[in-house]
């Protein structure tokens, strides 16, 4: 164990906290137990430790493990728990869980056997926390944690101060914001390399190898995580690698199964399963005609990916600006949002409001039956009435 606590001292010791992330503040990291889901690379590793060095720098009572270390190849996390607690321990911090056996019934016995202990977990979005034989859905607050918002991208990237603001603040207070926004820099000037290569947090570890550790990660996504977390036959990771690329090629893509089953070479089912998992793996985004009742073996309307920057890192012609424009809205209001495909329009956002995504010329139709309500333009600074900058949506988080 002196092994453990020392790597994390090393750990901690390097961690920066120059710049944190908005959801930090937003956990409420007096429950007994939390677990933090998100895509590889969103920075889930980064927000615990910087949460431990913020509150218990010098403190022995808390400590950061990660579950895949050679330390548990002979020792057991209930084994970790208990001599912690013998040495005074309260707070544990357990990052990558999904690469530890039998881990959600080894965490739901440490939370029954310590009452004392607060353990605090992190892994991938794929984590099943309601299954039969542990079911930590009734003990634990579950968090989801997704890429920079264009918000955090412009505080990390230039030291500014945004602050997150609500959809309705958006809806009603758009013209003074953008304002306000314009008078410290041109949000323009960085929108486009935002979308291009800043929503993964690691570009700051060279931009020249940005798309490469992308591209890295999309391959430990379908190769290792899905087969270990879904089952999928890793012999069938050829197949969902040339879903994606279908769906890259066309995003915002409109599924025909029947088409995409014949090509790729698997039955409808399969197929519809592949698509569930690439959109729990966070590589993908799914829109729906309807938002409730939505199963995996229904075909969504489109098909998004998840992030603009994963269109420059696939081998695929340029990006189209439309799409980008349209991946960036779903992107950035789906985090807390409920996004749907309304009868008129380009989005739906959580039932009430009407979107259509455009440039700056786009206009609302004339009839007062109109299509849509509201219109998210690129390439303008500021808005009028129901006319918003499309980069302020990147202000929500």
């Amino acid at each position: 164990m002196d092994q453990l606590i020392e790597k994390y001292r090393r750990r901690l010791d390097a961690v920066s906290l120059d710049f944190i992330r908005s959801q930090e503040g937003s956990i409420d990291w007096d429950s007994r137990l939390i677990g933090i889901k998100g895509a590889r690379g969103t920075g889930k590793t980064t927000l615990l430790l910087q949460h431990l060095k913020q509150h218990f720098r010098e403190d022995s009572r808390a400590l950061y493990v990660s579950l895949d270390n050679i330390w548990f190849a002979e020792n057991s996390l209930g084994e970790l728990a208990d001599r912690f607690i013998k040495q005074g321990g309260k707070y544990l911090f357990l990052d990558e869980v999904h690469k530890y056996p039998n881990w959600s019934n080894e965490i739901k016995n440490c939370y029954d056997d310590y009452p004392e202990l607060q353990l605090v977990f992190t892994g991938s979005s794929l984590l099943e926390i309601l299954n039969a034989r542990a079911d930590l859905s009734r003990r634990a607050i579950i968090y989801r944690m997704q890429g920079l918002s264009f918000r955090e991208y412009l505080n990390l990237t230039l030291g500014t101060t945004f602050e997150a603001i609500s959809f309705s603040d958006l809806l009603q207070k758009h013209e003074g914001i953008a304002r306000d926004v314009n008078k410290v820099l041109r949000p323009l000037q960085y929108f486009q390399v935002y979308l291009e290569s800043g929503y993964y947090p690691f570009f700051l570890e060279g931009v020249p190898l940005y798309h490469q550790r992308i591209e890295e990660v999309v391959n430990l996504i379908i190769e290792i995580e899905l087969p270990m977390l879904r089952n999928v036959d890793i012999a069938y990771a050829s197949k969902i690698k040339q879903l994606l690329m279908i769906i890259a090629e066309s995003a915002p893509f409109i599924p025909n199964i029947t088409k995409i089953s014949g090509r790729i070479g698997i039955n409808r089912t399969t197929l519809l399963s592949y698509i569930h998992y690439l959109k729990e793996a966070g590589l993908i985004h799914t829109l729906y005609r309807e938002s409730s009742g939505i199963t995996r073996f229904q075909k969504p309307e489109k098909i998004f990916l998840e992030n603009t920057n994963l269109a420059f890192t696939f081998p695929i012609p340029k990006p189209d600006k439309g799409t980008l424009r349209e991946t960036f809205f779903m992107n950035q209001l789906s985090f807390s949002g409920k996004v749907t495909l309304p009868e008129k329009g380009d989005f739906l956002i959580d039932g009430k409001y009407s979107f259509e995504v455009g440039g700056k010329n786009k206009t609302f139709p004339s009839s007062n039956t109109g299509k849509y309500e509201w219109i998210a333009a690129d390439d303008i600074e500021t808005g009028n009435g129901r006319k918003v900058p499309l980069w302020l949506f990147g202000f929500l988080y």
